[in-house]
């Protein structure tokens, strides 16, 4: 039986559908649900996303008023229960403002997605980057299934995206419990240095964070958005592109695997492990 997943669908976000085709297109079953469905009538899902968007206006900040929705009960459950539960860019950041992650100290809030910095610009920011899977990959779902230093070239469409933490210290912890699943590149795998290579100035270029863990992982960039080898760009440096190009004669090869459905397939590999 395909593992089921279900999308918390909260107000304002806009990312539902696309993730579930992108879970979908690797095997998964997805039902989106809404944010104030009865705790009784959710069933009994394999994993979580919750997608990207704007939750409730991105009113006090990013992610603050969701994260005290009354789902989240079923979550923090599901958490504490080992099942995955994946956050993308809005999502990520209910995750970061429910204390789920990086879930180091019994649920207070210890990171933030702080408002993009070091663009020259400020707001909102979209376009391609590059990252890097980092060591250990099995110790989150959402690398479960590829190789550390992996590249992926995936969109980001955000304005508060920048990790970071008033706790001194924090980010070496991190670093040094493999809690950092994504950092920022450049194209060949290096330090990202400034924009746009680095979008947000994240510290330690994070891209994804998960919980002590692994189960619970918060990811800015939108791995649905490149689920599918058409939805790479042709004129971006990456072998993703080389193969989408060499593709383009072909309907059934521009359909084949983009770099994010990687994401999506570790989520099935991690939950499949389990006799």
């Amino acid at each position: 039986m395909n593992p089921r997943i279900g999308i918390i669908q909260f107000p304002g976000v806009n990312c539902e559908y696309e993730t579930a085709r992108a879970l979908e297109s690797v095997g998964m079953s997805a039902s989106i649900l809404r944010w104030n469905v009865a705790p009784a009538m959710i069933p009994d899902f394999d994993g979580f996303v919750l997608p990207g968007g704007f939750s409730y206006e991105d009113r006090v900040r990013a992610g603050a008023v969701a994260a005290s929705d009354d789902v989240m009960e079923t979550l923090m459950a599901a958490a504490a229960d080992g099942k995955p539960i994946l956050g993308i860019c809005n999502g990520a950041q209910v995750l970061i403002e429910s204390g789920l992650v990086p879930g180091l100290t019994g649920g207070r809030i210890d990171l933030a997605l702080a408002p993009n910095k070091g663009m020259g610009r400020d707001g909102y920011y979209s376009n391609w980057v590059y990252v890097k899977v980092g060591p250990d990959p099995g110790r989150s779902f959402a690398a479960y299934g590829l190789k550390e230093g992996d590249i992926l070239p995936v969109p980001i469409a955000h304005s508060q995206g920048r990790f970071t933490s008033a706790e001194s210290g924090l980010f070496d912890t991190l670093e040094a419990e493999s809690q950092i699943v994504l950092k920022y590149c450049k194209a060949d795998g290096s330090a990202p240095g400034a924009f746009p290579d680095d979008p947000n100035g994240s510290e330690r270029s994070a891209a994804a964070i998960c919980n002590a863990s692994g189960n619970v992982v918060a990811m800015m960039p939108h791995p649905e958005r490149s689920t599918w080898l058409r939805q790479v760009p042709a004129d971006i440096d990456s072998v993703w592109a080389a193969r989408r190009n060499a593709g383009l004669a072909s309907r059934a090869a521009l359909e084949g695997e983009g770099p994010g459905a990687g994401i999506f397939r570790s989520m099935r590999a991690y939950i499949e492990r389990k006799p």
